[in-house]
């Protein structure tokens, strides 16, 4: 895997995942299993098998999410206002219509509510632009071109 940018906050919410997962989670299908086995035979026993799938799961994810945290580097967020960096909100007009987008790490990505990755096409080519800037993106559409408005 390779090492990638993500925000503190990204960074947290993924600590606070894998937390939870290797906490509580991990106790709840602890005890799940040891129920299903006062059950008795194991063989035919639905509780235990969907427990022990239950704990497959949770355990392919503690290590996917251990493994993103040991790759990442924890950038600030925000901050300059001359140009874009991580954690910016850029409003930028294109065809007519002007939008907000936030540039987030890989994890926190969530275009319908315009936070972008900056991994994504649009993010990288925002990142470091400048106010008054014009970018042209490349999309399954075609080329759009979008300008820069505003930096927060």
């Amino acid at each position: 895997m390779n090492e990638q940018i993500i925000s503190q906050e990204g960074y947290d919410k993924i600590s606070e995942e894998l937390n939870y997962l290797t906490t509580v989670k991990r106790k709840e299908i602890a005890e799940r299993i040891e129920r299903a086995k006062d059950l008795g035979d194991l063989s035919e026993n639905a509780e235990y098998s969907e427990a022990k799938d239950a704990q497959a799961l949770n355990e392919g994810r503690v290590l996917e999410l251990a493994g993103i945290l040991k790759n990442v580097t924890v950038v600030a967020s925000g901050g300059a206002k001359d140009e874009v960096v991580m954690g910016s909100k850029v409003t930028a007009s294109s065809n007519g219509n002007e939008r907000q987008y936030t540039i987030v790490s890989f994890n926190e990505a969530d275009p319908v509510n315009g936070k972008i990755s900056n991994e994504s096409p649009l993010g990288v080519a925002f990142l470091h632009r400048k106010k008054g800037e014009q970018v042209d993106v490349e999309t399954p559409r075609g080329l759009v071109k979008y300008k820069i408005i505003k930096i927060d």
